[in-house]
Order: structure tokens, then sequence, then C-alpha cells
């Protein structure tokens, strides 16, 4: 069940990846299209699973337990990395997530989370034009834990000087409302790439379906 929360929060921390990019079809396209052109089939349910998680992550299981190389591996995320580099330019911002960004800026530390790589998160907070939006920002690289460790997490809240209970995680993964409820921070599930049911049952305090939902509400406990 729902845990609104009632005190309101000094920062928001956004993953990147389907909550403020729609780069979710496109991360598993290209790690199937790599996949399978190593001779490696993959479950559409097992996608699922590592939604949320590192591209590195998920090849590295899936490529060992084929009895896959550490170079065949690293083939693999080239060619993973290729292919998503050649879909980028036709990713768009998820709904709202721009306008929603402008207006918290005015009234909170912001940073992001995300197990996207370095380059990946560099390229997609340019071409979205919010390189500057964001007070602290970690990637993959910041940490040896990915998500659902709650690592990445505790990076961005040192980063931001603030303590967990200041701060509210914005996810869009079981993988990522776990990390955020492991960091001890109110986990708001968006509702893009899991149902509202799935992300509750893993412990989100609260979840919406859009930007203009999270603003009404955090608008009401600001005026609360």
């Amino acid at each position: 069940m729902e845990q609104r929360p009632t005190a309101n929060p000094r920062a928001l921390i956004f993953d990147m990846d389907g909550v403020i990019v729609d780069s979710e079809a496109l991360h598993e396209s290209a790690k199937q299209q790599a996949l399978r052109s190593a001779g490696i089939e993959v479950d559409e349910s097992v996608f699922a699973q590592y939604t949320g998680r590192s591209d590195r992550a998920m090849i590295t299981d899936l490529a060992k337990v084929h009895g896959r190389s550490d170079g065949e591996v690293e083939a693999i995320l080239l060619e993973t990395q290729r292919l998503y580099t050649f879909g980028e330019p036709q990713l768009r911002p998820i709904s709202g997530a721009i306008e929603f960004l402008g207006w918290a800026r005015k009234h909170y530390r912001l940073a992001i989370a995300t197990s996207a790589t370095p380059r990946n998160r560099t390229s997609t907070l340019a071409n979205l034009r919010l390189a500057q939006v964001f007070d602290v920002a970690v990637d993959s690289a910041s940490v040896i834990q990915a998500k659902p460790s709650p690592d990445i997490f505790l990076r961005a809240i040192a980063g931001l000087e603030l303590s967990s209970e200041d701060c509210w995680i914005i996810e869009d993964s079981v993988n990522g409302i776990v990390a955020a409820r492991h960091a001890q921070c109110v986990a708001v599930g968006l509702t893009t790439s899991f149902h509202q049911s799935q992300l509750l049952s893993v412990g989100a305090n609260l979840v919406v379906d859009s930007f203009s939902e999270l603003r009404e509400l955090l608008e009401s406990i600001a005026d609360g």
C-alpha cells in the first residue's frame, strides 16, 4: 500500500533511462541484437529482471552462463554500444520530464544517478540540453556494485551533502526502487517500465503515472 510522505524533500535524485529519457526499448534492442550476433538467445522475461542495471552486468551474467570468455564479453559490449549509439539520435525525453526539471530546479537540489556509462550519460544529457540542470551526476563508473545495491544513490546523496531523509529518488525499475529503499530515501516509482503493483510490491513509498502528478504532490506537501 502506498505510504504518502508528508515531509518536503530538499533534493530529488533521478534515474535517467526510463525516467528522463525514453531509452529502455533501445537498450533492450541493442543488447538483444548484440547477444544474438554472438549466438546467445535471451527470453524477453530476462530483460525485465535487468531493467535498471548496467549493460555490463546483464551481458556479463548471460555470457558467462553460456561459457563465453572475458574477451567475448567485451566484444558483445562493444557491439551493444555501437547499436545503441546508432539509434541514439532518435531518443526523446519522457513526457513531461523537461518541464518538470525546469520547475524542480527552482525548488530543490537535483541529482542524476544512472546505471548508464559515462559516455551515455554525458551524451544523453547533452542531447536533451540538461547538462547544466543537475547539481550532482553519478553513473556506472562511480560505483562497483550496481543497482539493486544502493551505492550509486549513496554517492549522489554524499555529493549533494545531504542525508538520506532529505532526498526523494525517482525510479522506473524494480531494481531501482529496491536500491532507493536500501539507501533509506523516499522511493517514488514512475510507471514507464513497470506497473504500479510491481513497484509497490518491492517497497515504493508512492507511485505516479506522470511528472505532472508528482509536481502536484510536491506542491501540496510544500503548501501543507
